[in-house]
């Protein structure tokens, strides 16, 4: 409900006094037949009236206006940038109205950041103790194959080199979470620099497939392109190569890590104009709907001990977002459960 006009109330508070003093005129007149002149009555109408209405504004600007002036300048200067100049307020606009809008927004607005600093909160605390977990796992192991060559494990030949190459793959595990961290945070505060430059995507997709080609065959997965793409197709990008090399590769190694015994894995390519899109399918155990939305997410994992089974640092997902991100494109995955999942990207169309 929008509040009255300051100014409205003004004139209509001393045309109140006003009208109150020409009446008290009128009855004086008729009880004591002093037949006063209309001018003067007239003149006490008008010198009345301006006497209130200066009156009614001062008490209005001294008792209520300064309040409300500086409790909107404060909430307003929340609202503007520095340079910004706050304009006084004037008395004759509707500033009962225009602070409690003001108010209203800045309300909402409060609002909605203490949500996001509790989402934040939360998601600080889920990432400080995911990070303490993975890094617990390896460390615990390192710690125990290490105690046992000390209690006399060492002097068994077979056991002790059984023991030691295990604690090395433990500390190449932690390595990896450390460097992928160094990645993602590179990448958050733009210290990684992009080399953008013109290349085939298809032939950059046929060099992993030869890269994972063994490991394919392990679980008798197939790796082809979509029908369309032959041997000398050829799609040009404009992009960093190594970045979307370390994309690509990330997205073909999860799609067989997680596909089924003799499925397959596709990559697929379509013209959108000013860009390309480049989808990798699989046939695999898919995503359930509920955890689409966490799945770039660092440390995020939809099955956790398949994954480490796996044994990924589950920052795979995080760093492909954002490299994406910082092509200033999009990354997008839909999924069911026992169909499949689709990841798919853009990249800058070149010619």
């Amino acid at each position: 409900m929008k509040s009255p006009n300051p100014y409205k109330l003004l004139l209509f508070g001393a045309s109140a006094v006003a009208i109150c003093c020409v009446f008290s005129f009128l009855i004086i007149d008729l009880l004591f037949s002093l037949r006063i002149n209309w001018l003067l009555i007239t003149g006490s109408f008008i010198i009345v009236f301006t006497l209130s209405y200066f009156v009614f504004s001062f008490i209005l600007r001294r008792f209520i206006y300064d309040k409300i002036k500086l409790i909107y300048k404060t909430i307003h200067t929340l609202k503007v940038q520095k340079e910004e100049k706050i304009k006084d307020i004037d008395i004759h606009e509707d500033i009962i109205h225009r602070v409690s809008t003001d108010v209203a927004d800045w309300a909402e607005e409060h609002k909605k950041e203490i949500e996001d600093l509790k989402k934040l909160e939360s998601y600080r605390k889920e990432f400080l103790g995911n990070v303490s977990h993975e890094l617990k796992t390896p460390i615990f192991n390192i710690q125990g194959y290490i105690l046992t060559l000390l209690d006399g494990a060492m002097d068994d030949l077979k056991v002790n080199r059984e023991y030691l190459e295990k604690t090395e793959k433990n500390i190449d595990r932690m390595i990896h979470i450390i460097q992928d961290l160094e990645i993602i945070s590179s990448l958050e505060s733009g210290e990684i620099k992009l080399e953008f430059s013109k290349f085939d995507i298809i032939a950059l997709t046929r060099e992993i497939y030869e890269l994972l080609e063994v490991k394919a065959k392990r679980k008798k997965i197939v790796l082809g392109f979509h029908e369309g793409i032959s041997s000398d197709s050829k799609i040009y990008v404009f992009a960093d190569k190594e970045k979307i090399r370390q994309v690509l590769t990330n997205l073909i190694d999860n799609s067989i890590n997680y596909g089924n015994e003799n499925g397959r894995t596709k990559v697929s390519f379509y013209d959108m104009d000013e860009n390309i899109l480049t989808e990798i399918s699989d046939n695999g155990i898919g995503i359930n709907e509920k955890h689409i939305p966490r799945l770039f997410e660092r440390f995020y994992r939809v099955d956790k001990s398949r994954s480490r089974n796996q044994g990924g640092s589950g920052l795979g997902l995080a760093i492909v977002k954002h490299i994406i991100e910082s092509h200033k494109q999009t990354i997008n995955v839909r999924s069911a459960p026992g169909v499949g999942s689709t990841f798919s990207f853009t990249l800058k169309k070149d010619y």
